[in-house]
């Protein structure tokens, strides 16, 4: 078990002062299996307004505006969270149960494709090759594998928005397009799957109460009788180096924040996240 300490702040800065803001963060944790949440809070600076909800897909989100003159806005979330080791499949479900009806209703959802997760034709045949004649959760784990094997990880190939194709094509990507594309391939062949979004501590080796520099993460969770969460990136189970934020179709459900504002001039935006391991 891990005890991280995250703190993610994204700073905005506009040409010129902003009238006003509506925004949208997707960026606390959830206690759930194998993740309890001891602290978490979100500042906003400057803030004239706040609520909080919870969204169709779960996901806990915060919202905020900013209805006074700004040239700037700054949102600082930390979070204070055990993490467990996550357990294998306990009984793994056959083809009979995902080809289902009442299954198949139950998680449709997770069985479409959106615009950012729709395999090409290539990758579909990939996978139903590569499934053949494997049981559902051996068959989630072979394609996964097989996509990575294809798939160079390069930072700025891509942006979180690529359709899992477009990164397809280029063999090139980064962690959001390895969670599209197996999203997609494996809706493909009949299993449910879903995006993950969250922090990974980059270091196994870092000393506890050290601090190092991370990133959001992107994951996939199939379901094969139980909700699975595997890493494509790293080619690991999710564990208790991996902190949950939120879960949907694809990016397009979990951004960090979402927002709109009024005023002339561009805006510049700039991202830090620190994680640090405290047990």
């Amino acid at each position: 078990m891990s005890r991280l300490r995250v703190v993610h702040t994204s700073t905005f800065q506009y040409a010129s002062p902003v009238r006003a803001s509506y925004n949208e963060a997707r960026m606390t944790p959830l206690t759930q299996l194998g993740q309890t949440v001891l602290e978490s809070r979100i500042d906003v600076h400057p803030n004239t307004g706040w609520s909080e909800y919870r969204d169709y897909w779960g996901t806990a989100v915060s919202a905020f505006e900013v209805l006074i003159p700004h040239e700037s806005m700054i949102v600082t979330a930390e979070h204070l969270v055990e993490v467990a080791e996550r357990q294998p499949v306990r009984n793994p479900a056959g083809w009979e149960t995902l080809h289902g009806a009442e299954l198949r209703d139950r998680l449709a959802e997770f069985l479409s494709d959106t615009p950012t997760t729709a395999p090409p034709e290539d990758v579909v045949e990939l996978a139903r090759r590569v499934a053949a004649d494997l049981p559902p959760a051996e068959a989630a784990l072979a394609v996964c594998n097989a996509l990575r094997d294809q798939v160079e990880y390069i930072p700025g190939a891509t942006t979180v928005h690529t359709p899992a194709s477009e990164a397809w094509g280029k063999r090139a990507g980064v962690c959001q397009d390895l969670a599209h594309l197996t999203s997609g391939a494996l809706r493909s062949i009949g299993i449910p799957a879903r995006y993950v979004s969250g922090y990974l501590h980059p270091d196994d080796e870092a000393a506890i109460g050290s601090t190092v520099s991370g990133d959001s993460h992107a994951w996939v969770e199939w379901w094969v009788g139980e909700w699975f969460a595997y890493d494509p990136t790293n080619r690991a189970m999710v564990g208790d180096h991996h902190v949950v934020i939120a879960r949907g179709r694809s990016y397009d459900d979990v951004p960090p924040l979402r927002g709109i504002f009024a005023g002339a001039g561009t805006q510049e935006t700039s991202v830090t996240v620190e994680i640090t391991r405290e047990a």
